[in-house]
């Protein structure tokens, strides 16, 4: 045997940890005098005296000198796993919905960004067993903190876009606590210099900014760019056609032909929509003074007033007939046409001197956001008593009311927002109404917060309406006419 001594034990490493040699040849560490016992059994030499200079040599400190702390070491490694594991699944929370369902492209390619970072995050919590433990893999803690960038990254975010409106949402249980927690095992890792054993560390460190890069601006393009670049554009039309007399009745048949199309670059949901054919009576002077003074007259009595005639004032519309062209939460795609004919009747001894029609469809960006379709396509009457939507008549009227919930597209704002909900709200007698905001008043009252977060909500969302009216002549109706 050689005087040298053949086992020798390294002195303790930052974390306790003892390097062991057989011969010169690296065999293994210990943690303990226990695990160095149990590895020289391991390799055949269960009769080594440990405490025999002449067959163990000691380093940095005899066989007593093991200062590991098993419970700091392992209770770090689980907290930082139990954080990893938590924020993948947040990341694929928040990822997934945009990366199978978004409309856009941008908007996939972030949900997908966000569930590969999830991914990222899991092989950064198996990493944890081999970096908190004997380090045989040189990248472990470059992959542990590649996983608690991302979740530092993703949190803050999460933070900075909750700070813009401060609503109380489920998720602020998970990336608040998150955000604390990212924040604690980055500046844990930055004190251990986890990098360390990179081969290329600046490489891997320029893969970490590019990556966090191409997220930011893949973000901004599918939050800010795309949803404004693309117009919306319709063509409504509403004309009258050739009136026929009822041959039973004294009454005249009068199509009404309405079309629709979506000339615009992005699909659309229809809120509400609504046309209604109005008769005019009016009064007549051929002197020409009836205009001078009535339309300061009917301003000050609350009336809108944009017409003026010479010859022609009181003008009062009485509403013939009034329908729908599409169900509340039905899609108009890019580039759809519809068209439909209706027909009304009117007395042939009947008054009005002109027929008109308006037309309007109240709509939402695809883009901006998704409505729950199947509960907002259900009518709820507003005269039911027992109905959560009950309003008594005389303050809301006789109305068919449509609630459901609306969501952005961009899943970080869903989950640093309250809930959405879209309503409208539809009757013969009335013109047709609709709000978006967090809570809704069915009493009467309308939007239960501020008045300012619907014109907001609006905005976000892309809501807006459209019109197209038309005018004819009663006598011309009448002229057209076949004689019998």
């Amino acid at each position: 045997m050689s005087i040298r001594p053949w086992v020798v034990v390294e002195a303790p490493d930052g974390r306790g940890l003892r390097r062991v040699t057989i011969g010169g040849e690296t065999v293994g560490s210990a943690w303990s005098l226990r695990e160095l016992r149990k590895m020289l059994d391991r390799l055949g030499y269960p009769d080594v005296d440990v405490e025999d200079p002449a067959s163990v040599c000691w380093r940095g400190g005899d066989s007593s000198a093991w200062p590991a702390r098993a419970w700091r070491r392992r209770a770090t490694s689980v907290l930082m796993m139990l954080g990893l594991v938590a924020s993948a699944v947040l990341n694929g929370m928040i990822g997934w919905p945009d990366a199978s369902g978004a409309l856009t492209f941008a908007q996939r390619i972030t949900g997908a960004l966000f569930v590969l970072s999830g991914l990222a995050q899991v092989a950064a919590a198996i990493s944890v067993l081999d970096y908190w433990g004997r380090r045989q893999s040189k990248i472990s803690g470059a992959i542990v903190l590649l996983g608690v960038l991302i979740s530092l990254g993703t949190d803050s975010l999460l933070l900075l876009m909750w700070l813009e409106e401060r609503e109380y949402t489920p998720y602020m249980l998970a990336f608040m606590p998150l955000w604390c927690w990212s924040l604690w095992a980055f500046l844990l890792l930055v004190r251990e210099k986890s990098w360390k054993g990179v081969p290329q560390p600046k490489r891997f460190a320029a893969g970490v900014f590019v990556s966090a890069l191409l997220t930011a601006l893949s973000l901004a393009y599918s939050t800010m760019y795309q949803p404004a670049v693309a117009p919306m554009r319709f063509a409504l039309k509403a004309e009258f056609g050739t009136a026929r007399a009822d041959r039973g009745r004294p009454f005249i048949q009068v199509p009404l032909k309405l079309s629709v199309e979506n000339t615009g670059e992005v699909s659309v949901y229809v809120i509400i929509n609504d046309f209604t054919v109005y008769g005019r009576t009016s009064k007549y002077s051929e002197q020409g003074n009836l205009v001078k003074e009535r339309w300061k007259e009917s301003f000050e009595e609350g009336e809108t007033r944009e017409e003026a005639e010479r010859h022609v004032d009181q003008l009062e519309y009485t509403p013939i007939s009034s329908g729908r062209f599409y169900r509340p939460g039905e899609v108009l795609g890019s580039g759809q046409e519809d068209a439909r004919v209706h027909v009304f009747e009117i007395p042939k001894n009947v008054q009005y001197d002109l027929l008109r029609v308006d037309m309007q469809i109240t709509y939402m960006r695809k883009d901006r956001g998704r409505i729950d379709v199947e509960n907002f396509s259900k009518p709820h009457a507003s005269w039911i008593k027992r109905s959560p939507y009950y309003c008594h008549p005389s303050v809301c009227g006789e109305t068919l009311r449509y609630h459901g919930r609306v969501r952005h597209n961009n899943n970080l704002v869903n989950v640093t927002r309250k809930p959405r909900y879209v309503t409208a709200e539809w009757s013969p007698t009335r013109s047709p109404k609709y709000s978006i905001s967090s809570s809704y008043d069915f009493k009467g009252r309308g939007a239960a917060g501020d008045p300012a977060e619907e014109t907001r909500e609006v905005d976000r969302f892309g809501a807006s309406t459209v019109y197209a009216s038309s005018e004819v002549s009663v006598a011309e109706l009448l002229r057209s006419i076949p004689s019998p």
